[in-house]
């Protein structure tokens, strides 16, 4: 299968116009994609590493029209491998997906990620009954944001920022312009928003990856702590790779078990890499019959 390089080759050899090769030589691969595995296909790629600053290149409630685009005339009995490139968004919107796409392929859904799909793209990850990862993909914290802020660090900060004054009532004046910044309410939408990305993210683990398993429980525990524990993960950004996943106790596999396999998702990823780096497009969800809806720049 091609790499990085041979793909821009094609694209740039295809006697299409410019936005035309990229569009026929990802859905090319998207479709051996599909002939090798039997299963429908829905890639669901961000920009946001190629333009970062770019509004809309996180999970939002309108990427749900997009996914129903998609998903119409894909045969509901074939399953679903879904590809996720995304640094995550918002929960409500997360959750609005997944259960649309449980309830149309009967929750029979594998998640495919090439690289990376942190915070809400590792719900949607998980919230699959099993995840293929590269020895590089990356997952992350399941921590949501509040305004771009990691809500599990507003809390622990607030948390500090409380012990220290009770200590030392001096320090108001150190942790005063920053309390400042604390509209009202944001502290208690913080915790809610922890509380239900956890509750949902269990959910999911109990309903689909962990159904059938002994002591499912234990299991959904130890992931949920893994992901949440804002001692242990530190930070927002950090990166979960394969090993760790797996180690956590998700059900995670191997794409490089398959020689095959792995090319062709590989080949995948640099197609839609590609795409989002040389074009105005930002965000594109496609199927493997090559129905995509794709968010442009301006």
């Amino acid at each position: 299968m091609p790499n990085w390089r041979d793909v821009l080759k094609e694209i740039s050899e295809t006697q299409n116009q410019a936005r035309l090769a990229f569009d026929s030589v990802r859905q090319k691969y998207l479709q051996k994609l599909h002939e090798k595995t039997g299963r429908n296909v829905i890639a669901y790629y961000s920009g946001w590493q190629s333009k970062p600053g770019v509004s809309g290149t996180e999970i939002r409630d309108e990427d749900r029209n997009g996914f129903m685009t998609v998903v119409h005339q894909l045969p509901k009995n074939a399953g679903l491998d879904l590809i996720i490139h995304t640094p995550g968004g918002g929960i409500a919107a997360t959750q609005s997906i997944v259960l649309y796409l449980q309830e149309k392929f009967d929750g029979n859904i594998r998640a495919i990620i090439p690289h990376t799909a942190m915070s809400a793209g590792t719900i949607m990850a998980c919230s699959c009954r099993e995840i293929l990862m590269a020895r590089h993909s990356s997952i992350g914290p399941i921590d949501p944001q509040i305004r771009g802020i990691p809500a599990a660090g507003v809390i622990a900060e607030f948390k500090r920022i409380f012990d220290e004054i009770v200590q030392d009532p001096r320090k108001q004046l150190v942790w005063g312009p920053i309390l400042a910044q604390y509209t009202p309410t944001f502290i208690g939408n913080c915790e809610n928003a922890i509380k239900w990305s956890e509750e949902f993210t269990r959910e999911q683990l109990a309903k689909n990856m962990f159904s059938k398993s002994r002591g499912r429980k234990k299991k959904i525990d130890s992931v949920i702590k893994a992901l949440t524990d804002y001692d242990e993960v530190k930070l927002h950004e950090r990166q979960i790779n394969y090993k760790q996943a797996k180690s956590i106790g998700l059900n995670v596999s191997l794409i490089e078990k398959d020689q095959d396999l792995q090319d062709l998702i590989l080949t995948v990823h640099h197609c839609y890499m590609h795409t989002l780096s040389n074009t105005q497009a930002f965000k594109i969800i496609e199927n493997n019959l090559g129905v995509a809806f794709i968010k442009q720049m301006a």
